[in-house]
């Protein structure tokens, strides 16, 4: 099973983080010197998926000129003394991206949809930039493992407390295969606690089978104001298509709010082998007495 191409979902107006969203994409948030979205591209890279669909919005044309290489301030290279633009250059080298204007926010199952005309009749990749996994296999990779495994789609799950069950599409399990591996019977999107089928989420990873497009054209003869691939995958599984979650293995940041991306710019930098020790010297100092941070009244004002 070949699997080649990913669908990445850059539309989204990000509404938690105006006004910095007002005129720069919230996929290019920065971790470190990389925003979100080449993360995500890197780790597709990495799971040898080459062709990348990015689903943009008008006002996002900042995320194909970071992708193109061709034409780069001379400045900017005669600058780079360490090598920086290395990582992009790679990026520009190896994989192909396509960019699909989404007019209407129609919600993920669109953005998803208008790929179809990129994809034959195979298996791709979804990866959200929302959702960044720091782990050593990455995560798509383990996601495509478990497809060829299973010849099915596969859904990235990873276990979230009862307080946040009803912030994401929760599965419910048909039968366990391993411990960290489960064959659906359906997937509701943020339930209420009590009523969840289980404290598995999905995060941000899929690889789906080309029938998906056959169960979003249905679900677009319904009266709705988004399409929804929960849904989607949902009606997949009523008509007698097997889709299974795998526990990805790695730490995830959520960087659709603030919070979440200041802790990943955290964890990023607790990580990177040049700034986590004076990170981790940082976050210890916070702690003590005479921290300014720990203690306000260290602050010292002063009049001009």
């Amino acid at each position: 099973m070949e699997i080649t191409k990913v669908v990445i979902p850059a539309a989204g107006v990000g509404p938690r983080f105006l006004p910095f969203s007002k005129t720069v994409p919230r996929e290019m948030l920065p971790l470190l010197n990389k925003p979100s979205i080449q993360h995500v591209a890197e780790e597709a890279l990495l799971s040898e998926l080459v062709n990348m669909i990015v689903i943009t919005a008008k006002g996002k044309e900042q995320i194909a000129d970071h992708f193109d290489m061709s034409a780069v301030n001379p400045l900017i290279r005669e600058h780079d003394k360490a090598g920086l633009l290395a990582s992009i250059e790679k990026l520009a080298r190896m994989a192909h991206f396509t960019y699909i204007p989404q007019q209407e926010p129609l919600g993920l199952g669109h953005a998803v949809w208008l790929a179809r005309h990129c994809i034959n009749k195979e298996y791709f990749a979804v990866a959200l930039p929302d959702d960044i996994i720091f782990s050593k296999q990455p995560a798509l990779s383990q996601l495509i493992r478990v497809a060829r495994q299973e010849k099915a789609s596969v859904i990235a799950v990873q276990e979230v407390p009862t307080e946040c069950i009803s912030s994401y599409g929760i599965v419910g399990i048909r039968k366990t295969i391993t411990p960290n591996l489960f064959q659906l019977s359906h997937v509701v999107e943020k339930p209420n606690p009590k009523d969840a089928p289980s404290s598995l989420a999905v995060v941000g990873r899929y690889v789906l089978s080309s029938k998906i497009f056959n169960s979003l054209d249905e679900m677009q003869t319904y009266e709705q104001t988004e399409l929804n691939l929960t849904d989607a995958i949902c009606h997949m599984m009523q008509h007698n298509e097997r889709v299974f979650a795998y526990k990805v293995q790695g730490t995830r940041y959520d960087l659709g709010t603030p919070l979440g991306w200041i802790k990943a710019v955290i964890g990023s930098a607790l990580q990177d082998p040049d700034y986590g020790p004076a990170t981790r010297k940082f976050l210890a100092d916070i702690n003590s007495p005479d921290s300014f941070l720990y203690n306000p009244a260290k602050i010292i004002e002063h009049n001009i």
